[in-house]
């Protein structure tokens, strides 16, 4: 069983401008380090008080209008209107508050101020995601053009039930439960907003917590723990996606992770070190021949050389190869968990598992949506290598290519996300002793 992400959500909330207590409420215990962050990212918050503005307006804009022009009351001085955010808005140079103004000006300016720097909170959202339709549940096409926030003005307070927790977002309000329920939820409705499906569900939907459980349990009932990594018959960023998505301090309890590898396998697995704080040791084995691969042999000698010589009491095997019923079933006072992909491994090492009382859980079911940064490093890496060919390259084609000698399954949209944010944007840059340099944006 698996269940729903809540990261994209989360962030849509606080750029909406969902109350604080409501945010922390529904999203705190899944996301609360995404939360800190965005209390702190300051083009975030600007939007998140831009459209509380906006929203505010929208539901006192008869009241508003009345104040200014009855009461010469402007807009930091109406008890429905936050005048901390207004303050701190201004602070960071939006010039908010506006002499001989009325709530339609107030409209236009707070829409057009979303419009200039929503942007800026594309980075808030992974690559593999769309902006553009992210983006459209914040701007509003023509807004300075007669009728059209008068349409939106409408269509808003007709409809306030369908907006999440009534904060106003340009769409066709839906009756389809709440947008911002889950990652899944909100993916599949957007992309079914503008006539596009959201398939790869790995993006969203990451282990149960059963599933987390029954590993905190093996690592804590253990004296010492290592992960054993059998890198040909594993998937580097499905295991990262397993790591990033553990709970931290329970990993931190772990010795060490242990990469067997062959030259052959993915470049990935170079770069794990830098994205885990457990020890990382990297054992690339040479081949005897071209034909043979030696990893599963220097595994093994490893496991057991840990086990007889280390301490360690309990192991990790992450790998689909039943092979290593060998190993599990020979050394019979150690302990084991085993990790696994789907497509690699068959029912009957997991039938010899289960009679022997070991628990095996898969890979596949850990989320892999917000594993960006391990797959950045190794495409800028690989891109890297091509620079001085550049001139000789189709720069299309070697997006692709890139993203095939990484090993990283991408829809063609992600693939052309990276072309358009990394090859297309790359420069020339001349330093002082005139030395020319390809440069990437990062």
């Amino acid at each position: 069983m698996r269940v729903d992400t809540k990261d994209i959500c989360a962030t849509i909330a606080y750029l909406i401008g969902v109350r604080r207590h409501i945010v922390n409420e529904c999203f705190d215990t899944e996301c609360h380090d995404l939360l800190e962050s965005l209390y702190q990212d300051k083009d975030a918050t600007a939007i998140r008080y831009l459209c509380k503005l906006r929203t505010v307006l929208m539901q006192k804009f008869k009241k508003t209008d009345e104040e200014m022009r009855y009461n010469l009351k402007n807009i930091n001085r109406l008890s429905w209107y936050d005048a901390d955010n207004i303050k701190q808005l201004e602070k960071w140079g939006f010039e908010i508050v506006k002499v001989n103004y009325r709530s339609e000006k107030y409209a236009l300016d707070f829409t057009r101020m979303i419009h200039e720097n929503i942007d800026k909170c594309a980075k808030l959202f992974p690559d593999w995601v769309n902006w553009e339709y992210i983006k459209d549940l914040f701007i509003i096409p023509g807004y300075n053009k007669k009728g059209v926030l008068i349409g939106e003005f409408n269509k808003y307070m007709s409809n306030l039930e369908y907006y999440p927790f009534q904060m106003y977002i340009h769409w066709t309000p839906t009756d389809c439960g709440s947008i911002i329920y889950s990652d899944g939820k909100f993916l599949n409705t957007i992309y079914r907003m503008h006539n596009d499906e959201f398939t790869d569900t790995s993006k969203f939907k990451d282990a149960h917590e059963e599933t987390k459980n029954n590993i905190y349990d093996f690592i804590n009932s253990s004296y010492k723990t290592a992960i054993a990594v059998d890198c040909e018959n594993s998937n580097v960023y499905k295991l990262y996606g397993v790591l990033k998505n553990l709970n931290q301090d329970e990993l931190a309890k772990i010795d060490k992770i242990v990469l067997y590898d062959d030259y052959h396998t993915n470049s990935g697995w170079d770069w794990l070190y830098k994205f885990t704080n457990i020890p990382v040791e990297h054992i690339e084995t040479p081949r005897v021949t071209d034909q043979k691969s030696l990893v599963d042999i220097k595994m093994t000698a490893g496991v057991c050389k840990d086990f007889y010589e280390n301490g360690i009491s309990s192991f990790i095997i992450v790998s689909s190869d039943s092979d290593y019923w060998g190993l599990i079933s020979s050394l019979q006072n150690a302990n084991f968990l085993v990790m696994y992909e789907y497509s690699k491994c068959g029912q009957a090492i997991k039938n010899a598992l289960k009679e022997r009382g070991i628990y095996y859980c898969s890979i596949d079911d850990f989320c892999t949506g917000n594993i960006e940064d391990l797959k950045k490093a190794v495409l800028i890496s690989t891109l890297e290598k091509y620079l001085p060919d550049l001139l000789y390259l189709n720069a299309k084609d070697l997006a692709k290519h890139i993203f095939a000698e990484a090993r990283i399954e991408a829809s063609d949209k992600e693939i052309e996300n990276f072309y358009n944010k990394y090859i297309k944007t790359l420069r020339l840059k001349i330093n002082e002793n005139g030395e020319v340099k390809i440069e990437i944006s990062k």
